[in-house]
């Protein structure tokens, strides 16, 4: 809560997305009542696609499997175009459609959340050490190139050669 709390703006998360969670309850997944209580708590806006909205999560849904998403992608790409907002999306195939359909959409990854300084700051460094090396090590963030060696800094390599999520040649360094 205290990561989303630090950031500049509010967040914003489609019901979509929400639905998604909800599946992994037959999973034994928590994620969905974790995120309810974010709701109710007033941390995170649940927000609904719109007419316009649907039309482009349509588009990015329907169609050869190289050229679509998950619903949860597809919906955060398709509000955040109509918001003029920023998608934070970490999903490599989402990257890629949007540079090569959206290239005027602003996308961001967790790690560029977490290298926000005002999240930073609301953490410290040592919990925010912990906090990626958890999301590496739970929920197998993805780390871009260009935040490898951030990453790295604040997690150390020992804790790094740890996390399956991260390339071989950081693993083994």
């Amino acid at each position: 809560m205290a990561i989303i709390r630090a950031l500049p703006h509010p967040l914003l998360v489609v019901d979509v997305v929400l639905l998604e969670l909800e599946h992994g309850r037959s999973k034994g997944r928590l994620d969905a009542e974790l995120f309810r209580r974010l709701i109710d708590q007033g941390v995170v806006e649940l927000v609904s696609l719109s007419t316009q909205a649907e039309v482009q999560f349509e588009h990015l849904v329907v169609g050869p499997a190289e050229a679509t998403l998950d619903d949860g992608e597809a919906a955060t790409i398709a509000v955040a175009i109509e918001a003029n907002g920023i998608a934070i999306i970490d999903e490599r195939k989402a990257t890629r459609i949007c540079a090569e359909q959206y290239p005027e959409l602003l996308l961001q990854t967790t790690a560029d959340i977490l290298a926000l300084p005002s999240v930073g700051a609301q953490l410290g460094e040592t919990v925010l050490g912990d906090a990626i090396f958890n999301a590496l090590q739970r929920g197998r963030m993805r780390i871009a190139e260009n935040r490898l060696d951030w990453v790295i800094s604040r997690i150390g390599e020992p804790r790094a050669r740890q996390c399956e999520s991260l390339p071989r040649r950081v693993r083994i360094r």
